[in-house]
């Protein structure tokens, strides 16, 4: 099983987290993960992507051009990789943020209220805890329980308050029908 993700959005909607929490549990769970991100500019509002495969063999490259999964937080990441997905994919999208609808019909796509999820949580910046906990749902690639421990791991400095909304968020996202 090899899985190759991007996930994108604007800089501050964290992007660049949810690919570190996905590739560290993937690590936790014994996988061969690669972590790549991409930003600069885009970390100021701008559009920023992480890609991360997630594999039970060796990954030779952390670079790919056709991705079996993409996350999408706002619209220009959605013009920009929903023609990358393989046939048979999955592209999940932020339907809050999202106006348009995805055009591909080779690829399933997930729509996900993940700001207003995060929002009726009490805190719009879980929006990709929400993305994490469906994406755990919807591929299997690692265990829900898995990323509320990374997530930990990653926020270490947060209060506990913050780290059991995570929580919240991920499984929230996980539950989704």
């Amino acid at each position: 099983m090899t899985k190759e993700i991007i996930i994108s959005g604007f800089g501050g909607q964290g992007v660049v987290s949810s690919g570190i929490i996905l590739a560290h549990a993937g690590m936790i769970e014994d996988k061969h993960v690669t972590f790549f991100p991409s930003y600069g500019p885009e970390m100021r509002g701008g559009t920023a992507n992480c890609s991360v495969v997630v594999s039970s063999e060796t990954v030779a490259s952390p670079i790919f051009a056709d991705p079996d999964i993409v996350i999408v937080m706002n619209e220009p990441s959605l013009t920009r990789f929903e023609p990358a997905v393989k046939p048979h994919g999955l592209l999940f999208f932020n339907k809050t943020l999202i106006k348009s609808k995805p055009q591909r019909k080779d690829i399933t796509i997930i729509p996900v209220d993940a700001n207003a999820i995060a929002e009726e949580l009490g805190q719009g910046r879980i929006a990709n805890m929400v993305m994490l906990g469906v994406l755990a749902k919807k591929s299997a690639i690692v265990k829900l329980e898995t990323l509320k421990k990374t997530q930990r791991m990653r926020f270490k400095k947060a209060d506990e308050k913050q780290l059991a909304l995570n929580d919240k968020a991920l499984e929230r996202g996980f539950n989704l029908p």
